[in-house]
């Protein structure tokens, strides 16, 4: 998914500073036997293949298709992720907020960077700006149009703070005329950036 940084005021390092701080320290672990280089290769492909916004993709298009499911999502969504294999650190006590037409719910952690990992992955360096996090709470609007989103006047915006304790992330809306896909083509539709709240899923074209 397509790195955004929407936060006007944040310095972010480049791609390849970051890139290059994390081989310099982990070739300080490997020398010093902290860490294995299998290790290391074995994390990263789990949070490339296994980890991600992929499965938060997959539990919502099954939300869209499975009401019951939907509905014990809403309840419970930790145990309802785990129906489908998905959960653990950073997931233990998870909540799912549901968009309608008139309500629309965006997540921010106002403290660090608290985050749904098992659902979402790692998540972006700009959920972890803390212009982001001053800017998601005084003007939730403004950031949304940052990326391309803007709500109608009437829809309420609701702000929900993250923490150690409880990770929220949304149940954004099936996008219109798509009520004919399948779960597969669904789940494609579904962004991180919609798991988070600050975006909605775009609507195919054609539709």
């Amino acid at each position: 998914m397509t790195s955004h940084n929407p936060v006007e005021g944040s310095v972010p390092r480049s791609n390849e500073e970051i890139a290059a701080r994390v081989k310099a320290m982990e070739a300080i672990l490997v020398e010093k036997g902290l860490i294995s280089t299998d290790a290391i290769d074995y994390m990263s492909s789990v949070y490339e293949k296994e980890v991600g916004p992929q499965l938060g993709a997959k539990i919502v298009a099954r939300a869209w298709v499975d009401p019951e499911f939907k509905q014990r999502l809403l309840a419970d969504a930790t145990s309802a992720c785990k129906e489908m294999g998905v959960g653990g650190m950073q997931g233990e006590e998870m909540i799912v907020l549901e968009n309608t037409d008139t309500v629309h719910n965006i997540v921010v952690c106002t403290l660090c960077s608290c985050y749904p990992w098992p659902v979402l992955g790692l998540p972006p360096n700009w959920y972890k700006y803390p212009a982001y996090r001053a800017r998601a709470t005084r003007d939730p609007r403004g950031v949304m149009a940052e990326f391309g989103y803007v709500p109608g006047p009437d829809v309420e915006i609701r702000i929900w703070d993250s923490s150690a304790e409880l990770r929220y992330w949304v149940l954004p809306q099936q996008p219109a005329g798509t009520e004919n896909f399948t779960e597969e083509q669904l789940a494609e539709l579904v962004t991180r950036d919609s798991l988070i709240g600050v975006s909605v899923p775009p609507t195919p074209a054609g539709v």
